[in-house]
């Protein structure tokens, strides 16, 4: 209903107040987001929870690739002369009423509440609720978490400044550019990344993210962007789905969404800063310094997640399982 609303203001939106009061709705509407991650666990054991994590990543990358797409050759069309992008929005309430409509016919409660007893005493529909064993720390983390988003965030925002300024790259090269990313992202989450480690997927993505920083400080062709455009899909397709992953298993049954929730806050605040500090960089220091200032700040997140995150105690029993019978996992 919050995103309904948000929409609904962009619709109606014809100066900027009325279109950054659609913003600030939609921010404090984000939490459907995560409550789509809390679902995705208590659907899952544990053994599967990496892969579906992945396939609610790549549903994100697909749409991802063909939103913006989407969004720019309906902004062509003009049905309210005051409102430019008013075919746009209206288009994107109808698929977001639709949503809610199908979410509140079809999707059951996967988290039921606590159900009264014959005799007035409260009753847990679900089973008693064992401590779980935690490897990780939520404060590391979401320390991860913000630290990645940070810096990663400030270069996605920076990306079309720079692509102007070398190659002029118009709504449509970017697109393309977005496009690329997001396609090569949802084809990894769908095929590789739902089959991975999700420690292993985390640290592969810390990684690449830091070659990425690194080529688009020298970048001076779009062979080279290209090339750094492929490992920052790598990066989109495995970091926040791995840490999304490595938080729920710290995590009992009847907290997860207060943990997956806190856990994306801490992103959340990365990305309303990191933009802000990156761009500022880029403008006033150059290029060359901004990313590799980037590079050095992921550098640091790669330290943290290759020297502190460990395998978390369930995957650990999963695999020492599944040697013991040969291949074929205990549940």
């Amino acid at each position: 209903m919050g995103n309904i609303a948000s929409v609904a203001l962009w619709c109606a939106a014809t100066d900027f107040r009325t279109f950054l009061a659609s913003r600030i709705v939609g921010g404090l509407s984000e939490g459907n987001v995560q409550l789509a991650m809390a679902i995705a666990t208590d659907i899952s054991s544990d053994e599967d929870r990496g892969k579906t994590m992945a396939m609610v990543g790549a549903c994100f990358s697909i749409a991802f690739t063909f939103g913006p797409a989407l969004g720019a050759a309906l902004s062509q069309v003009t049905i309210v002369a005051a409102n430019p992008f008013a075919a746009a929005a209206g288009f994107s309430l109808f698929l977001i009423v639709t949503e809610t409509i199908y979410l509140y016919i079809a999707l059951p409660e996967t988290h039921p509440p606590n159900q009264p007893a014959v005799n007035g005493a409260a009753k847990e529909e679900k089973s008693v609720v064992e401590p779980t064993k935690r490897t990780n720390s939520h404060a590391l983390l979401n320390l991860v978490h913000f630290s990645f988003i940070l810096f990663f965030s400030g270069m996605e925002f920076s990306l079309p400044f720079m692509t102007y300024d070398l190659f002029g790259y118009g709504s449509k090269e970017s697109g393309k550019l977005l496009g690329f990313i997001g396609l090569v992202a949802s084809v990894l989450q769908g095929a590789v990344v739902r089959r991975m480690n999700p420690l292993k997927i985390v640290q592969l993505g810390v990684l690449s993210c830091a070659g990425a920083f690194i080529i688009l400080a020298k970048v001076e062709n779009e062979r080279g962007l290209y090339i750094a455009a492929t490992l920052l899909a790598v990066t989109s397709s495995t970091v926040v789905t791995g840490l999304n992953s490595l938080s729920s298993f710290e995590a009992s049954s009847n907290e997860r969404g207060e943990k997956l929730g806190n856990h994306r806050s801490f992103g959340q605040v990365g990305r309303a800063i990191g933009p802000i500090l990156f761009c500022t960089l880029y403008w006033w220091a150059g290029r060359d310094m901004a990313y590799f200032t980037g590079a050095a700040g992921m550098f640091g997140v790669c330290a943290i997640v290759l020297g502190s995150l460990k395998n978390p105690v369930g995957l650990k029993l999963k695999h020492t399982s599944e040697k013991a019978n040969g291949g074929v996992a205990v549940k």
